[in-house]
């Protein structure tokens, strides 16, 4: 029901402005009288001479002075009409809140609020990788199971993510036009920064709770020296893996053709170069730590497991490809022979054997049986050149070819869809976590729509899935390729670690976290 408040505005604005015109009206009709009187006055009898410069008449028998009232009458009633006029819309244009907070009169353009949404959504992304990161490393210090305390942590960590994800898809949809009004659109934006907002609050109410779990602040005897031991652990395993990378990408590269590795072949490089980061900040981690500085000890250990995840995403990533190319090699020739069968299936559509897709004219279907002929006689060729190629690449060919022939089922086509599909997306998210400073939120936008598909079993969610992934990570190189390594690395900072730090904060929390640990900005 609406309130006597607010149904009592517009018959209050209605005698508001009747008020203002009957004192407008009054006061023209009392300066009409004095206009008037003076001339009745004449008219009734003689007039008597007066002397002095106001007194003096006209030759019509107007006295001047009877003409200053009538002005000064009319002159007060335009001055009121004007100030209630005024007073009026200043009422209107600040207007209150129902709880009596000024409503702004003005709201931001879209193109800043737009801006702000992209900008929210690169910092809350940063807040969750990096958490997620600091997570896993107080993780591994309990040998024998984290304590049960850990668990709120871990469960804010998810609840965070489950808002970061609904920003996304809200950016994804506003991208693609949805919603389509105006006001709507405004809606959604601000729904993007709410929702990272959200993010960010449940991360940093859990924050010092998950410092005092971790016990950093203990010192070298305590919770400081488990964690250098557990980052110091990590760096000499990835340190015997850095070789073991090297030799797998050289195989690679001689059994398969140069497209295949190339998403990788520099992993191996840049792992390296930051665990040279990593080494020079778990030696500073102890030296500060030897003198009783736990604060700058724990930031300096916090910077080198920055660098030790970063390392080992990098050398993920070369392990994982080999896997995936092996896969891949075994599913091609079975994914051509169910792309045939599928091909076959559409010209007994077109033939009237059996019902065609309703959604498909006669001309579509026969255009896409042409073109998925040609992709697959190009892969049988290939396959029966007996040079080295791209099973990988192979696979996505017959996939995407015959995808819009197919029904979507479960069989062949949807498992080679979705090995092309985690590929495509471990592969985009490994350059996201390596170089989060400089990728920007187009790219990070795409890949966590591309998360979103890769988990459904549909044949068309699954190619939609690898589609965005490769997007996603062209947008990624193309934002370090712009802003990425610093041209002079120093032996403390060195250029790819520089290019490739997260956006604040570097530990567990959000955006109150930096402002309550001091300096989290420290160079990593």
């Amino acid at each position: 029901m609406t309130s006597s408040l607010i149904r009592g505005r517009p018959r209050r604005a209605r005698a508001h402005i009747s008020a203002l015109v009957v004192h407008t009206l009054l006061g023209a009709l009392v300066g009409v009288t004095w206009l008037v009187l003076p001339g009745i006055a004449v008219d009734s009898g003689p007039q008597r001479p007066v002397s002095g410069a106001l007194g003096q008449r006209d030759d019509r028998g107007t006295h001047t002075a009877d003409l200053v009232l009538p002005v000064i009458a009319v002159v007060a009633a335009g001055a009121l009409a004007s100030f209630g006029f005024w007073r009026r819309r200043r009422r209107t244009t600040r207007r209150t809140a129902p709880g009596g907070a000024p409503v702004p009169a003005g709201e931001p353009p879209d193109e800043e609020l737009d801006e702000r949404a992209r900008d929210a959504l690169v910092r809350a992304d940063g807040w969750v990788r990096v958490s997620r990161e600091e997570l896993g490393f107080a993780e591994a210090r309990f040998e024998n199971g984290a304590p049960e305390e850990i668990e709120d942590v871990r469960r804010a960590l998810r609840e965070a993510g489950t808002e970061l994800a609904a920003a996304f898809r809200i950016r994804w949809r506003y991208e693609h036009g949805v919603p389509g009004e105006g006001a709507a659109r405004r809606h959604a934006l601000a729904g993007v920064v709410g929702r990272c907002e959200e993010a960010g609050r449940l991360l940093d109410v859990r924050a010092a709770a998950f410092d005092t779990l971790r016990g950093l602040e203990e010192g070298p005897d305590g919770g400081l020296g488990a964690a250098l031991a557990v980052a110091e652990g990590r760096f000499r395993g990835l340190t015997a893996r850095t070789g073991e990378a090297e030799a797998i990408l050289r195989d690679l590269g001689e059994r398969y053709a140069a497209p295949a590795s190339a998403a990788v072949v520099g992993n191996v490089e840049q792992a390296k170069d930051r665990l040279v980061f990593a080494t020079t900040r778990l030696n500073l981690a102890r030296q500060a730590a030897d003198d009783g500085d736990v604060g700058r000890a724990a930031s300096r250990l916090r910077a080198a497991e920055g660098a030790i995840a970063q390392a080992g995403a990098l050398i993920d990533g070369v392990e994982r490809l080999r896997r995936e190319l092996a896969t891949a090699a075994e599913l091609v020739p079975t994914a051509l022979t169910g792309a045939e069968a599928e091909i076959a299936g559409a010209r007994r559509a077109l033939a009237g054997e059996t019902a065609a897709h309703p959604d498909v004219t006669p001309g579509e279907l026969r255009a896409r049986t042409g073109h998925a002929d040609v992709v697959l006689a190009g892969v049988r060729q290939e396959l029966a050149s007996g040079r080295p190629y791209d099973p990988l690449g192979l696979l996505r060919r017959i996939v995407r070819a015959v995808a819009p022939l197919a029904a979507g089922h479960a069989g062949v086509l949807p498992a080679a869809a979705a090995v092309c599909a985690r590929a495509a997306v471990a592969g985009a998210d490994d350059v996201v976590t390596t170089h989060g400073a400089v990728v920007g939120c187009a790219a990070r936008t795409r890949l966590a729509e591309a998360f979103r598909c890769e988990s459904a079993e549909d044949l068309a969610d699954l190619v939609t899935a690898d589609t965005l992934a490769e997007e996603a990570r062209a947008l990624a190189d193309q934002d370090i390729r712009l802003h990425g390594h610093t041209p002079e690395p120093t032996s403390d900072l060195t250029a790819a670690a520089t290019g490739a730090l997260h956006p604040v904060p570097g530990s567990y929390g959000g955006p109150r976290t930096g402002a309550r640990r001091g300096k989290p900005n420290e160079p990593r």
